[in-house]
């Protein structure tokens, strides 16, 4: 039987299966179970948001149903919490075991696998279907945090350069300006571009699901793995069905995350049958335009020179009450992203 693990001393033998079993243990889960027999942990596993994680089984058990039932048992409660999608992180050699439990691959990059739980990325892109242009396309992946003078350059060349531009707007709400606010500012600061297209990323692009490390300013040996499976993911899925052979994105010369990733593209998506180009930055005196200096401006409250660093439908937008919102929790927040 599946129980929930709640104390300290669960979590300890929990803690101890899953290094084990070679995996890293994490805290701030939102359900940790685990499965006992003669008073021994022998299985264990979490979810995280939609994200099953430390799927551990004590060799001794393996091969057995103990996984489809921490499987099946974390999913009930995903659903008992509103969730209807769920994917797993796992080793490529693993993914044929949860592909028997109704998981399918979506990318596998290195010793990393991706997995979701039934036809979600199919319904998402058959959904999108209406957006297909024919033609050589091209793509960008922005957060536009907010939209500035230096993302749409990065459109505007872009889109110059191809018969249909795809603006991906990343769908996750973890920055300072929410979701529909950032994606209205990128569709009035580029509705003059007849070739552009903005849609969402729902959680195949950089989302808590392909990439975290992108809201956790992380660079490290795991960013680079959420990386790889990311970008195999937009290459060898969303790409060919939207018809994009290029990526653009600019130099990065302030976030070491994004530059790490700029980077990553230039190696793994030219295998994936899409080349990355990197284009230039627009500076304002001098300085290359980001969205970060423009959410420091608004934390000092000075509005008066946003004008060099963002379009006008953006400056309308930040003067309006919507605006004011975002900069009151701005002055609560810290880091690049938010």
């Amino acid at each position: 039987m599946v129980t929930l693990l709640q104390s300290e001393g669960d979590r300890d033998r929990a803690r101890r299966l899953v290094e084990a079993c070679g995996l890293a243990f994490v805290e701030g889960t939102d359900e940790l179970v685990g499965i006992f027999e003669a008073g021994e942990l022998v299985a264990t596993g979490a979810r995280v948001g939609h994200i099953l994680q430390m799927l551990a089984i004590a060799p001794a058990h393996q091969g057995g149903a103990l996984l489809g039932e921490l499987v099946g048992d974390l999913a009930q409660r995903a659903r008992a919490a509103g969730l209807d999608q769920l994917f797993v992180f796992t080793r490529p050699e693993h993914a044929g075991s949860f592909g028997n439990l109704g998981f399918r691959l979506l990318a596998s990059h290195g010793r990393a696998a991706l997995l979701e739980h039934g036809d979600g990325l199919a319904r998402w892109l058959e959904d999108r279907r209406r957006l297909v242009r024919p033609g050589d396309n091209g793509a960008v992946v922005v957060n536009c945090n907010p939209f500035t003078r230096g993302h749409r350059y990065l459109v505007e060349q872009a889109a110059a350069r191809v018969a249909t531009l795809y603006v991906f707007v990343v769908s996750e709400d973890r920055s300072a300006f929410p979701y529909a606010a950032r994606r209205r500012l990128v569709e009035a600061g580029t509705r003059d571009l007849a070739n552009v297209v903005v849609l969402d990323t729902g959680p195949y692009a950089v989302s808590a699901v392909t990439f975290p490390s992108y809201f956790l300013h992380d660079a490290g040996d795991r960013a680079a793995a959420q990386m790889g499976l990311d970008l195999v993911l937009f290459g060898r899925q969303l790409a060919p069905f939207f018809g994009v052979r290029t990526r653009f994105f600019g130099e990065e010369p302030f976030c070491a995350t994004t530059r790490a990733y700029n980077q990553a593209m230039l190696r793994i998506l030219p295998a994936c049958g899409v080349a990355a180009v990197e284009l230039p930055r627009l500076a304002a005196g001098g300085v290359a335009i980001s969205a970060s200096a423009v959410r420091e401006a608004l934390r000092r409250g000075e509005l008066s020179g946003l004008a060099a660093l963002v379009p006008p439908s953006t400056l309308a937008w930040l003067q309006g009450d919507e605006g004011r919102a975002v900069r009151e929790r701005l002055l609560a927040a810290r880091g690049r992203h938010t």
